[in-house]
């Protein structure tokens, strides 16, 4: 299954230039409010060192593909319509944005650090707007939409506890069509802090609160300090990461990962999506201006921030946020191969606590019948189907049949 990440924001932050730069994309980029009128999806990468090296094989990749030692898997970038205010009302593009939204495994919150934007989403002059307000404005936005879900199913909630349901039983089968389960509804009551009363004794601001913590609980969230590069924007990033120091903020210039991405496209430089560096190759080829843009991406980009940062917020969204870790089964304990002769042939993405049970499920629902263990190939150990398996483990799995 393909993790999806949704790309949101108020209109004019940088999504659609910042989706372009990770999937490569030529969608229509523009000034204009709502120039992204439907959900559009592309495919970008999580990077990931691959471990054939370690076991001095050259692997031969199925599901993702590996460029100078590194994995590159399949992730799905969604980009999403701007908000406007009282969007969780259906004004605007609201309903639709907020339904496809709620697919995401996570979110990447989209934010014009330069303040180049006013309270509307409207283009204005550098350093006028807040992100920090617009920020604030899309969140109160989603959990309005998670209140009213709540709010608007207080008899059937009631009804379903009276008939015997569990409270978070009742309450996880209003959401479940978002990705909601027990696990999130029971983490949002104790945050909440309403473990010990009684659904119907929780009131308006209460239920907002559980509302709140369960929005962020079921879609994690990243803020991406958009835009930089351009001058001032230095100071909105550092407000940002003290305003909301709960959230990870990853500092990014859509633009410059764009430039960058089609100059190797091009053949002019060679550049690794995320590298902290990059060589230019044909610099005969290369105009004044283009030569000034790229000293200033080496000096001004990557030598204030390391990098981009559009690699690395996806990077980060997948590993850090909805902590996922890199499984390697393979079928031959022996080759490292599957049945067909391939050598490392997928890499899977699993939450971390996840157990080889739940690898094999991933991989087929008919290996969990008769799955006896797995062989961690790293350390020539039988581990239990109960294992919780650890990021870069590279196993096979030994059913009844097989064995």
């Amino acid at each position: 299954m393909t993790l999806k990440l949704g790309l949101i924001g108020k209109t004019n932050t940088g999504k659609t230039t910042f989706f372009n730069a990770a999937t490569l994309s030529s969608k229509e980029i523009s000034s204009y409010p709502f120039t992204t009128k439907k959900p559009t999806t592309g495919i970008s990468h999580a990077i990931t060192l691959c471990v054939h090296p370690e076991f001095n094989l050259q692997d031969n990749p199925n599901n993702s593909k590996c460029v100078d030692g590194w994995r590159y898997i399949p992730i799905e970038l969604i980009d999403l319509p701007g908000l406007i205010k009282d969007a969780w009302k259906g004004k605007g593009l609201g309903n639709q944005f907020l339904s496809i939204a709620a697919q995401s495994d996570a979110l990447l919150h989209i934010v014009d650090a330069s303040g180049g934007i006013d309270s509307s989403g409207q283009i204005s002059e550098v350093g006028t707007g807040d992100p920090i307000a617009d920020f604030a404005d899309i969140e109160e936005e989603l959990t309005m939409w998670y209140h009213k879900i709540l709010e608007g199913n207080r008899e059937k909630v009631s009804k379903s506890i009276k008939s015997g349901s569990e409270v978070i039983e009742a309450i996880t089968d209003l959401y479940q069509s978002i990705g909601v389960t027990k696990i999130h509804v029971k983490e949002a009551l104790i945050s909440a802090g309403l473990t010990e009363k009684s659904f119907d004794d929780i009131n308006g601001i209460e239920s907002k609160k559980l509302a709140s913590h369960l929005r962020r609980i079921s879609k994690p969230t990243l803020i991406v300090a958009n835009k930089v590069d351009v001058e001032g924007a230095d100071k909105n990033f550092d407000r940002l990461r003290e305003r909301y120091n709960d959230t990870i903020v990853i500092p990014a210039s859509g633009d410059s990962e764009y430039s960058l991405r089609r100059a190797e496209q091009k053949g002019l430089i060679k550049y690794s999506p995320g590298s902290e560096q990059f060589e230019i190759i044909k610099s005969e080829e290369l105009n004044e201006k283009q030569i000034d843009a790229l000293d200033f991406i080496k000096k001004g980009i990557m030598g204030e921030y390391m990098r981009t940062g559009v690699q690395f917020a996806i990077n980060i969204a997948v590993f850090k946020l909805l902590k996922m870790n890199s499984i390697y089964p393979v079928a031959d304990d022996k080759t490292f191969s599957d049945k067909k002769g391939r050598i490392l042939p997928d890499l899977i993405l699993l939450k971390d606590g996840a157990t080889v049970y739940d690898l094999a499920k991933e991989i087929h629902s008919n290996l969990t019948k008769g799955l006896l263990y797995a062989k961690d190939l790293r350390y020539n150990l039988r581990l239990p189907t109960d294992y919780q398996l650890r990021d870069r483990d590279v196993v096979s799995l030994i059913s009844a049949s097989k064995k």
